[in-house]
């Protein structure tokens, strides 16, 4: 029998291996120059950087922040909102290429290595993958999504899991092991851009001081919107714009006003949402408070998808398409990942002559498609539970464009990656309108049981899509099997 000193000794002694592998020599993380002696050092197989949100969900990233610490040279991780993503990243990979450039041999393997942990919420996921796809680098180094927040759709969707981890060392040197061993997937990114009239100088509009303010000086939004600024691509002259971008999903109409109803209670009073279960138990308490499951009786009409907006779509050659969407439709989903509402897939996947009449697929993260989907009421949502049910299948498009009605509902609710939004909408003035665009991709390490897929690369060359990100993925897929072999070869 195993007395408690030994084991205590044997769980030390792999800790200790652990971070030989993944552990990045002090002066990369210093910013100094190469010692002399760099060609002596030894490179880590499994070289990582941390980030900890320890805001999102259930507020767990706080628990496993020092354990993450414990495990690694606690440079190598980062508190999330207080540390800036954008700012270490920048640094960190711009110091790896000024040493490659000087010849130094452990930056070189670092850089080709390196992979990046992300712990927290969808919305944190989302925001440190938008930092790293940013950074505009030829080869992007995947990303690992460990759940912490309540819904956990993304990191569900790559075989991450969707129950936040135990704060202990054990369960965070399995995260950082099954970082290790994770195979890189290319996915899409989607870019929004929301342009508006240009407010009159008494509305609360010109009093935005802001960048995360969207359309009211009283109310946040997600964590990548910002004013469009001048002289790109998306600025308008007259209008008021704004842009950010998602990586699962984007929801506008009844389902994300109950997820607004619950994060604004959560903002508000943070004592009480400290419990995974517990708050998707308040979540479902607030879909029955909103009206969600009795929607025919509580939700106007005006407020249904229809009324509220003309929709329309193209695929790769451009065209645009008007959609007709049923007037029962009170909330739609443009998906990028199969999971929403805590890991169903909404379109699941069609077959059929149908199918085939209207030209739809199973969905791929990285086939330059989104997915939208249309609900009537939570009943609709929840019959997801049963197999091959689905949401109402809309359309596949390349390109979306939503031109809210003027004089209609003065406002609508919006999610993006389940940070939601409530969205002014025109009176008298010309329509609000959104637009989604594809914006190229970054790279997903998949574990597990991953759910997402991706198209063949022959059959994206067929589609003329980019698979530079594939290859990519294939090269790091690779170095990781290279990796496992070489930490079960100490092992034996």
């Amino acid at each position: 029998m195993m007395t408690e000193p030994l084991r205590s000794k044997m769980e030390k002694d792999e800790n200790v291996e652990l971070m030989e592998e993944m552990l990045i020599p002090e002066y990369i993380l210093n910013r100094e120059k190469a010692p002399s002696n760099a060609n002596q050092i030894t490179c880590p197989e499994s070289p990582v950087l941390v980030f900890i949100n320890t805001k999102s969900g259930g507020q767990l990233g706080s628990q496993i922040l020092p354990h993450f610490r414990a495990l690694l040279n606690p440079k190598q991780v980062f508190e999330l909102p207080a540390d800036n993503p954008e700012e270490i990243l920048r640094d960190f990979l711009s110091h790896l290429e000024k040493l490659k450039r000087h010849g130094d041999p452990v930056a070189t393997a670092i850089r080709a290595k390196l992979r990046i942990v992300v712990a927290g919420g969808d919305g944190t996921h989302g925001w440190l993958l938008g930092a790293v796809a940013d950074l505009k680098l030829k080869d992007l180094p995947p990303v690992s999504t460990v759940p912490l927040g309540t819904g956990n759709n993304l990191p569900f969707s790559f075989g991450w899991g969707k129950k936040n981890p135990t704060p202990t060392v054990e369960s965070c040197r399995d995260i950082l092991l099954k970082t290790a061993d994770a195979s890189p997937m290319p996915v899409d990114r989607w870019h929004v851009v929301i342009r508006m009239s240009k407010p009159l100088e008494d509305s609360p509009l010109s009093e935005m001081k802001s960048s995360k303010l969207l359309a009211s000086n009283t109310l946040k939004t997600h964590e990548s919107f910002s004013r469009v600024p001048e002289n790109t691509e998306s600025y308008q002259e007259g209008q008021h714009s704004y842009q950010g971008g998602f990586w699962n999903y984007m929801s506008i109409g009844m389902d994300s006003q109950v997820s607004y109803a619950f994060h604004t209670m959560r903002n508000k009073h943070p004592k009480y949402f400290k419990n995974q279960i517990m708050n998707q138990g308040l979540y479902a308490f607030f879909s029955c408070w909103q009206g969600w499951f009795c929607a025919p009786c509580c939700h106007p009409r005006s407020k249904n998808i229809n009324t509220l907006a003309n929709i329309f779509t193209a695929r790769y050659d451009g065209q645009w398409d008007k959609l007709h969407i049923s007037r029962r439709i009170r909330s739609i989903v443009i998906l990028n990942l199969p999971s929403f509402s805590g890991g169903f897939n909404p379109w699941g996947t069609p077959s059929g002559d149908k199918a085939k009449e209207r030209h739809l697929t199973a969905p791929f993260v990285n086939d330059g498609l989104i997915e939208i989907v249309g609900f009537t009421d939570g009943w609709h949502g929840a019959s997801m539970i049963f197999p091959r049910a689905h949401g109402t299948r809309i359309a596949q498009a390349h390109k979306v464009k939503i031109e809210f009605h003027k004089g209609g509902e003065d406002h609508t609710y919006m999610r993006v990656d389940g940070e939601p939004w409530q969205q002014e909408l025109p009176l008298d003035t010309d329509p609000t309108v959104m637009e989604i665009t594809h914006k190229g991709q970054a790279v997903i390490l998949a574990s597990g049981d991953c759910v997402a897929k991706i198209i063949p690369a022959d059959e994206s060359a067929k589609m003329n899509l980019p698979i530079s990100q594939a290859t990519v993925a294939d090269e790091q897929k690779q170095q990781g099997s290279a990796s496992r072999k070489s930490r079960h070869s100490k092992k034996v």
